[in-house]
This record gives structure tokens, C-alpha cells and sequence, in this order.
């Protein structure tokens, strides 16, 4: 059976299997909690496989993988490590409960919702909604990076049509089922994941004489790094930039509205920690293993496509140039594996934007009540206008790939949306004493710095006379993703200290559902 052909009929039913489950899942979908948290039953295998399918995409797999594995070699696992064990395991037991607690008893839907009513700030709730607005869509355009090269692979079409292709089944299942669709579609495409990276590794490695053989041979490259087993060292090449990665691409999650949305959603506490076990060790396979895939990619330092300009590779590149001699069936999972992250991620992004653009913008701005089910038709509408945005900025780009705006702000999303929101989220659900003021100036902090970035890096302007701080903090989105974050959770706490509280009586209010919960709990144990 030819390489097409395999392809297109697991494509084929891998597409039937999304839209069977959009329409299943329409029964769930007849109101707002329903459509947008799946009425906050979801259990710990859904919400688990649905924080990690979200997490990585195809900008890991394919972008990030080839990127970190080519500057770090074997050390860019670490990356997937953190992604694991700061990004899941401790993101679950930090925010996991306050978040689902805290957002049930104030009835918060989504993260700006969340600010608002926390805060009593409709300011704040609109500033949220803005930042998720603007950062979001290009964010959202950047999960189709990568797909082109891979489909390159077997399929001699225009890359034009896979992006319409895959916004529009995922668009289907999105607009019918909703969150309930999501998750379920996340499970499916999570197995996917799962069996597709472990599938990948061992056929690469053994491609490459096996894992002996292949990281003899890494460790013999000098490459960029100018010491002979650079790629094979234990923290790589460049430690510091590699933490620098770590940081940003675990901790980041914390601040991100489509992630902590999962912890709104699950069922009950003890689901929380299941779900705690089952995303952790999800993270390890698929993030550990794209990191470490990647690692082995200067094995394939003559064969990869060259950016002429910069001398570098072009990164997105190097992941389909070591799948290029594998058997056909490795290929069309590969393809499958690929378009399950990236639309898992895609119909979070776009279910978390249309949500908060419905429920945190246009409600507040009607005079009247909005019926619920016009509100759910509402948010319908968003995800197909998202969906629109998203796969036109996709095209162009690829289409003039000479406009850098659209790939440095694809590159920034990550920062300024974990920048602007890490802190006051984390400060919120556990201390009372944060203040709106610290708030404000926090979501100031990580969009100015994320702006900065972009700017910088369009005019090309030399930062190198800035001193060494920084000129490191600004020589790439990651390095200043990272600062903004840490700065905010330094930040928050100075301001809070020298600004107004908001009224105790309030705050015990907002805090008590703590307690409530605990005896909730005690009771149902004894019971037991």
C-alpha cells in the first residue's frame, strides 16, 4: 500500500471520528456552563488528557523539537522534564483545587471573568479580556507551523488546504459539542499521542543503528558549540539559555487561560488527583519524548533545509527531515500524531476566546440579559471568526514569509500572556493580601515587556550596548517570557504592599469557600 493511500485513509477516519464526536456531544452543549466547562463534570482521565493535548502541539513537536534538540542536543529533554514535573505535576497540586474551589464559588467561567470577580474590578475583567483577545489569535495562527513540511512528506497539495482542512473539522466539533467535545476529542488524540512519539523515537533510533550507536555518533559532533560531545553533555552546550527554556515553556503554563481552564472544569478533588498522576506521566512521554527526538537532529546536519540569510537551519524543518526514510506506516502515524496536537490545542485556544470574548466583553456591555442560548449561539459565532482569523494569518504567512510581524508575535503570545497573568492568578487564589492596583500594574508589566520584545526584534535594533543584563533579557521572546513572569511574581507583592486592600468582610467571603470545602470533605470520609 502506497504512502498516499495509507495516509489518507487513517486521515479520513481519524476525521470521522472528531465530527461523530462533536455531534455526541451537542447534548451537552445546551447552555453556557455546559458548552463552555462541560457543567463541571468532566473527570480526571478527560481533563487530564485535555491539559496535556492542549499543552503540546504542533509547535512542539515539530517547531520546539527540532529548534531546542538542534541548539542543546540531548540535554533539550530537560525541557520536556520540566514541562512534566513543573508544568503538570506541580501546576496540578499548586492550582488544581483553589483553582476549581475559588472558580466554583465565585461562579467564574473564565480566567478574566475570574479577575473580575475576585478583584470587584470590571476594569481588570475587560483588561484580561483585551490581553486574551490580542495574544491569543496569533498564538492560535502559529499551531499550523510545521504542517506543511510533514504533509510535504506524502501529499503534493497546497499547504493552503490543510489549513482550511483541519480549521474547519475542528471548527465542526468545536461549535456542536463544545468543552465536552474538546475534552473527549483530547482523550482520542492524546492516545494518538502517546503510542505516535513512542512509535517515532524507536524508529529514528533504529534507523540510526539503535540508541548506542546514534548517541555515539551525536557525541562526536562539534557543531556550533565548538567542544567535541556538546550534544551529548548532560546540560548541553548553554545551560543558562536552556533553563532560560525550561522556565518559560513550564512555568508559563500557570498563566495561560486555555491550560488553567482544565482545573475549572473536573469533577470533584479526588478527580484532581488523578488527574494529577495521569497528566505527569503523559507529559513525560509526549514532552520528554518530542524533546529528546529532537536531540538526535544533528545527525541530520547535511540533509536539512538551510536558511541562506541566517546560516542557521530552518527549524521546522529538521523534525520532517528525520522522519523523511522511515517506513510508510511511521509516516502516516507521524501525520495523524501531528494533527491531533494541533487541533487539540487549536479548540482550546479558540473555545477559550470565544468564551471570554461573549461572556467577559459582550455580556457585560448589554443593557439587557442575554438568554443563555443566545449567548452559547454567540460564542459559536466567535469560534468560527477565531478559527477564520487564525487560518488566514496561517496563509499569509506562508505566503509572504518576508512580513516577520506575524512570526514575532506568534513568538511573544506565550510571554505576554503568562507575564500579564502568572502572578496575579497564583497571588489570587491564595493571598489575601493582593491588591487591584498590583494587578493592573502586573498586566501593564507583561504586555509592555512583550511589546518591547516585538519591537526590538522588527527594527533589528541592536541591544548589545544595552549592558549585559539587558542585552541577555531582550536577545530573545524566551529569555524576556521568562523575565516578565518573574517579574510579575516580584512585582505583585511590592505594589500590593504600598496600595489600598479590598474590604475584609469581602475576602473572607471569597476565602471561606476553603474551609467550606475542607469540612465538605472531612464529613464525606467519615461517611465512607
Amino acid at each position: 500500500m502506497s504512502k498516499e493511500l495509507l495516509c489518507a485513509i487513517m486521515l479520513i477516519i481519524f476525521f470521522g471520528v472528531m465530527v461523530y464526536v462533536g455531534f455526541y456531544s451537542r447534548k451537552h452543549a445546551k447552555d453556557v456552563n455546559g458548552f463552555v466547562l462541560g457543567g463541571r463534570g468532566v473527570g480526571p482521565w478527560l481533563t487530564a488528557f485535555a491539559f496535556g493535548t492542549s499543552y503540546f502541539s504542533a509547535v512542539i513537536f515539530v517547531g520546539y523539537a527540532g529548534q531546542f534538540g538542534w541548539n542543546f542536543g540531548l540535554a533539550s529533554t530537560w525541557a520536556g522534564l520540566g514541562n512534566a514535573f513543573i508544568g503538570s505535576l506541580l501546576a496540578w497540586n499548586v492550582l488544581g483545587r483553589r483553582t476549581r474551589v475559588m472558580t466554583q464559588h465565585l461562579d467564574a467561567k473564565t480566567m478574566p471573568d475570574f479577575f473580575g470577580k475576585r478583584f470587584e474590578s470590571v476594569p481588570l475583567k475587560v483588561a484580561a479580556s483585551v490581553i486574551v483577545f490580542i495574544f491569543l489569535i496569533p498564538y492560535t495562527a502559529s499551531l499550523y507551523n510545521g504542517l506543511s513540511s510533514l504533509f510535504g512528506l506524502v501529499f503534493d497539495i497546497p499547504y493552503w488546504i490543510v489549513i482550511v482542512v483541519m480549521a474547519v473539522l475542528t471548527g465542526v466539533y468545536v461549535i456542536f459539542g463544545g468543552y465536552m467535545a474538546t475534552a473527549i476529542n483530547d482523550f482520542i488524540q492524546g492516545i494518538i499521542m502517546l503510542f505516535g512519539i513512542c512509535a517515532v523515537i524507536g524508529a529514528v533510533l533504529m534507523d540510526n543503528g539503535g540508541l548506542l550507536n546514534a548517541t555515539r555518533t551525536l557525541a562526536s559532533v562539534t557543531g556550533d558549540a565548538g567542544w567535541q560531545g556538546a550534544y551529548t553533555a548532560f546540560l548541553g552546550p548553554d545551560p543558562l539559555a536552556l533553563l532560560f527554556v525550561v522556565i518559560l515553556t513550564s512555568l508559563g503554563t500557570w498563566g495561560l487561560p486555555q491550560m488553567v481552564g482544565k482545573f475549572y472544569a473536573i469533577k470533584s478533588e479526588k478527580d484532581i488527583h488523578k488527574g494529577t498522576v495521569i497528566s505527569t506521566i503523559f507529559a513525560i512521554i509526549v514532552a520528554g519524548g518530542c524533546y529528546f527526538l529532537g536531540g538526535f537532529g544533528r545527525l541530520y546536519a547535511d540533509r536539512v533545509v538551510i536558511n541562506e540569510m541566517t546560516g542557521k537551519p530552518l527549524f521546522d524543518t529538521i523534525i520532517p527531515t528525520m522522519l523523511s526514510t522511515l517506513p510508510s506506516i511511521v509516516i502516516a502515524v507521524v501525520i495523524v500524531l501531528v494533527l491531533s496536537a494541533s487541533m487539540s490545542t487549536l479548540s482550546s485556544l479558540v473555545l477559550t476566546s470565544s468564551s471570554t470574548f461573549t461572556l467577559d466583553v459582550i455580556r457585560p456591555a448589554s443593557k439587557k440579559k442575554i438568554p443563555d442560548e443566545q449567548l452559547v449561539s454567540t460564542m459559536r459565532l466567535f469560534i468560527v471568526f477565531f478559527i477564520i482569523v487564525s487560518a488566514v494569518i496561517a496563509i499569509f504567512k506562508d505566503a509572504h514569509p518576508e512580513v516577520t510581524f506575524i512570526a514575532q508575535m506568534m513568538g511573544v503570545s506565550w510571554g505576554a500572556l503568562a507575564g500579564a497573568f502568572l502572578a496575579p492568578f497564583l497571588y489570587g487564589l491564595y493571598w489575601k493580601g493582593i491588591s487591584k492596583a498590583s494587578v493592573a500594574v502586573c498586566f501593564a508589566w507583561g504586555c509592555a515587556v512583550a511589546v518591547l520584545q516585538l519591537v526590538i526584534t522588527l527594527t533589528g535594533t541592536d541591544v548589545s550596548g544595552w549592558g549585559t543584563v539587558l542585552s541577555y533579557i531582550f536577545k530573545s521572546s524566551i529569555n524576556s517570557g521568562v523575565v516578565a513572569m518573574v517579574g510579575g511574581l516580584i512585582i505583585v507583592p511590592i505594589v500590593s504592599a504600598f496600595t489600598g486592600k479590598q474590604d475584609k468582610k469581602v475576602l473572607e467571603n471569597i476565602f471561606s469557600c476553603y474551609n467550606e470545602t475542607i469540612t465538605i470533605t472531612k464529613k464525606t470520609s467519615l461517611q465512607e
